[in-house]
């Protein structure tokens, strides 16, 4: 099988701390998740995460009004610049401290950071595009000005609509104006008045007023204005005798809410304002009248931006990490994403694999849409952490285990919480397997050491399987659904065949702790990962070893704080807490504590890959050697409490548990340690995905990057490409395309093929772009109007390569997957289209029958109207009777 599998996306955290940019035209949104930043598209409900990472968590983003270029601040002031088009990392510099504000000016040529209490404003790095020749130059970063003058940090930076002038915030109660060059008459000014840090200020759109607002809610109208003891008609233009004033005081009446966020639209005049109580407000300036306040949390909002348009506003909440984008016209969300704000537990893939259902500490199970990057549904009736998830072979049912004392079965169609199942005792269960028919579901626990066994049907407990003499940590049910494997700390695994008349088994003894256990997808053989870090490979029929690897040293790596031994000197005291098997069963996928991701080859036992889940300097145990500068008298300088050094007394007192290492990251005494909890593999097998501390982690083998070249010479543009197909060349036309990699080019390739040449097209295409050009179509099934055409062109494929695909199904699986849905899709609206049209057609038939009874019935009373009213309508009444059986009536047609 193919092991470059290559980091493709992040879901199960949305927002981590930090600023929120709106792209220039207003349809994505960039957030900042950790050490890395992830990319939402509003308006075609994707999302994705860019490939690059920093060395800490990110604290600023900025973005230039073209929206190309992308600059990233980690906490210890380490920048890295992005192409964002192409997603790839230009430059790495360094601004030597904290950077707390970031900002690019409107026109494009410079970006000032507030460094401390410091502002230094630098030159936009130069593309291709940006000289003046077109001449080919790249000049990183050039320090254009510093200015200093403010007493504290710096908290805003915002610019003048003609990138003259700059407004900055800070903490020492003040905000400056300074110029960007030498400008006569002008001076640096200081705007003072405030009782508490200034948390932003701004320009208005004709510049003729600056707003400032501070912590404790105060809200400063500034104008430029004369002074009070100047008089006289010359002396009014006189700019010896102006000065800016305060002109207005508004006041947001928030009880014990301390302002944490603002932001300013100078076009529409609206301001934005977050609380410390989860409560932002809407008010339109200058006559500061409130438009909306809603509660979106109840937590501090830590950032709040608004769109080029005014129209969408964009909220961060770091303590659940919430991100929210709230269209204030209409009063609707356009985006609400919430990721676990504990530590997840298991994962497990739909059997299509279009899905990931994830489980954590704190009650939550959040299923994910694997393209779009969204949680769709979020299921919350258990009340405690969810330990455990393992779908039903058809997909439709997902079953979960909680350390509350429940199995809860749930449906997946109408996202419901069917079945509970509860044991006699009240038992904390730990793990979970279910039966591939959906009927049988068994759970075990860390406090009891018998499997309880349910039916999925009737929800009654059918058995309670004892054996073992130690806690029960792993379950699983055989792919064939005739044997049920249990692993236990009493250093033996059990296989059980719970449908026969006796259910005794024979242990396979172990030398240590068993942790984790799979079943290879044929059922002859299973992974048993045990504490002393030894994978050993078992013959479920004969109950034999058939091999076992050493991967204590493989899995071992990175140092904590609080090891007083170096990460190599460590090696042996690793484990691997999870194991799975790939989807052809020739490789296991094992992760555990630690940082690394280790994928084996079963027959060799060999290391065929492994990954690093991340760099983050800000998680413990990332790192291979201690940096001796950050070593205090009294120990380690993370693992001392500095929150008795804060300003602020919320941010003194300390509500989290001593020594606590799980839970809320904001809340923790000692620093988030890596750790891969569970990994799964793609039903496909061209994808797996890690349950982390920063998140959930997918590797691909499908690159989705916009501009990937294959195969490219200098006679391959899009010009010789519109040439070939031009001269009828059309198989040419089609791989100079597909060399290219540009969807509208491939788009007007593919649609310029005649009907009449598909097939032969078909026949000629080569093997290394079958799978994208069955990609490729299974999209435009989706997407074209051009039903007949796509479908001709899915048989002409699957006619001519049938074969093929059929001896290579490892790697063309999940492009057949795709087509076959496409196809199914196409299927069901045709036929929902066809039964409408029946129903159309009969009501039509209908009504003309009804009309020929009626004039019939008109054409009768008028014959006979000469014999009376009554007569004739008694004649239409009799006739009436008559044609009640339809077969007369129609025969008289």
């Amino acid at each position: 099988m193919k092991t470059d599998f290559k980091f493709s996306n992040l879901l199960g955290t949305v927002y981590s701390r930090g600023n929120l940019l709106f792209a220039p035209d207003g349809t994505c949104l960039l957030s900042p998740v950790g050490n890395r930043v992830s990319v939402f598209d509003l308006v075609n409900n994707k999302s994705w995460t860019l490939p690059f990472a920093h060395r800490r968590n990110i604290a600023r983003l900025a973005l230039n009004p073209r929206g190309n270029l992308l600059l990233s601040v980690d906490e210890d002031g380490r920048a890295i610049l992005t192409n964002l088009p192409r997603r790839i990392a230009l430059y790495h510099f360094s601004f030597r401290s904290a950077v707390s504000a970031l900002v690019f000016s409107p026109s494009g040529r410079h970006f000032a950071a507030g460094v401390g209490r410091k502002i230094e404003v630098w030159h936009t790095p130069s593309t291709p595009d940006a000289g003046a020749d077109g001449e080919l130059e790249f000049a990183p970063f050039v320090k254009h000005r510093e200015y200093a003058g403010h007493f504290d940090v710096v908290q805003s930076i915002e610019w003048s609509s003609d990138s003259r002038f700059s407004l900055s915030a800070s903490k020492d109660l003040s905000a400056r104006i300074w110029s960007l060059g030498p400008e006569e008459g002008f001076v640096p000014t200081t705007l003072a008045g405030h009782r508490q840090a200034v948390q932003g200020a701004w320009f208005s759109k004709d510049q003729e007023t600056i707003y400032t607002v501070s912590k404790d809610g105060a809200l400063f109208q500034w104008a430029y204005m004369q002074r009070p003891g100047a008089d006289g008609e010359d002396d009014e233009m006189d700019d010896e005798n102006m000065q800016w004033r305060i002109v207005e005081r508004h006041y947001f009446m928030q009880n014990n809410a301390n302002l944490t966020c603002a932001a300013y639209h100078a076009q529409s005049n609206l301001l934005v304002t977050g609380f410390s109580n989860g409560i932002f407000c809407i008010h339109e300036l200058p006559d500061f009248n409130e438009i909306q306040k809603l509660n979106i949390s109840q937590n501090d909002i830590d950032y709040v931006t608004i769109n080029k348009t005014g129209e969408w506003l964009a909220f961060g909440a770091s303590k659940f990490g919430q991100l929210l984008v709230w269209e204030w016209q209409s009063e609707s969300y356009i985006l609400k994403q919430q990721g676990h704000f504990d530590s997840m537990n298991s994962i497990v893939y739909s059997p299509d694999g279009q899905r990931i259902v994830t489980t954590a500490d704190d009650g939550k199970i959040k299923v994910w849409d694997v393209n779009s990057g969204f949680c769709i549904v979020t299921f919350t009736e258990h009340t405690s952490g969810v330990t455990a998830c393992e779908f039903a072979k058809r997909g439709n049912v997902l079953f979960t285990a909680s350390l509350d004392g429940s199995v809860r079965a749930w449906d997946l169609i109408r996202y419901r919480n069917f079945r509970t199942f509860t044991a006699p005792t009240r038992l904390s269960f730990s793990s979970l397997a279910v039966d591939p028919s959906g009927e049988v579901v068994c759970a075990g626990s860390l406090g009891a050491f018998d499997i309880h066994t349910w039916s999925v049907q009737t929800g009654q407990l059918l058995d309670q399987l004892s054996g073992h003499e130690g806690p029960v940590s792993s379950l699983a049910f055989a792919p064939d659904g005739g044997t049920l494997v249990s692993g236990s700390w009493d250093h033996t695994v059990r296989i059980w065949n719970i449908f026969a008349r006796t259910q005794t088994s024979e242990p396979l003894q172990l030398q240590s702790d068993v942790l984790s256990l799979a079943f290879r997808p044929d059922s002859k053989q299973i992974a048993v990962s045990t504490l002393d870090g030894q994978l050993t490979f078992w013959y479920v029929a004969s109950g034999t070893q058939e091999q076992g690897l050493a991967g204590s040293r493989d899995i071992s790596g990175g140092r904590k704080l609080t090891d007083r031994r170096t990460a190599a000197n460590a090696a042996g005291t690793k484990s691997f807490t999870c194991v799975t098997y790939s989807a052809d069963g020739t490789a296991v996928l094992a992760g555990g504590n630690s940082k690394y991701i280790c994928l084996y080859d079963v027959q060799s036992g060999v290391l065929a890959k492994k990954w690093t889940v991340s760099i983050n300097l800000s998680l413990d145990g990332t790192q291979e050697f201690l940096n001796s500068r950050l070593l205090t008298e009294a120990g380690p300088r993370g693992l001392i409490d500095e929150t008795g050094e804060a300003e602020d007394l919320e941010d003194r007192l300390d509500r989290a548990l001593p020594g606590a290492q799980r839970g809320d990251n904001a809340m923790r005494r000692t620093r988030p340690e890596v750790r891969v909890p569970a990994v799964a593999f793609s039903p496909t097998g061209r994808a797996f995905c890690a349950a982390s501390t920063e998140g959930l982690l997918i590797y691909s083998l499908d690159n989705t990057l916009q501009f990937d070249p294959f195969d490219l010479d200098v006679s391959v543009t899009p010009a010789s490409t519109l040439a070939a197909l031009s001269a009828r060349d059309f198989l040419r036309a089609l791989v100079m395309a597909f060399r290219l990699n540009s969807t509208p080019l491939i788009r007007r390739v593919y649609e310029g093929v005649p009907v009449a040449d598909i097939a032969l097209v078909s026949r000629g295409v080569p093997v290394v772009y079958l799978a994208r050009l069955l990609r490729f179509v299974a999209a435009q099934a989706d997407e074209s109007p051009h039903l007949e055409f796509n479908l001709l062109w899915i048989e002409a494929l699957l006619s001519c390569h049938g074969r093929l695909l059929k001896e290579r199904r490892g790697e063309f699986e999940a492009d057949v997957r795709l087509v076959q849905r496409a196809v199914g899709r196409i299927q069901r609206e045709l036929g929902r289209l066809a039964d409408r049209n029946c129903f159309l057609v009969d009501y039509l038939l209908s009504q003309g029958v009804a009309e020929k009874k009626d004039q019939k019935a008109i054409e009768f009373a008028a014959a006979d109207s000469g014999s009376g009213d009554g007569e004739a309508v008694a004649g239409v009444e009799e006739m009436g009777d008559y044609t009640s059986g339809e077969d007369e009536w129609m025969g008289l047609d």
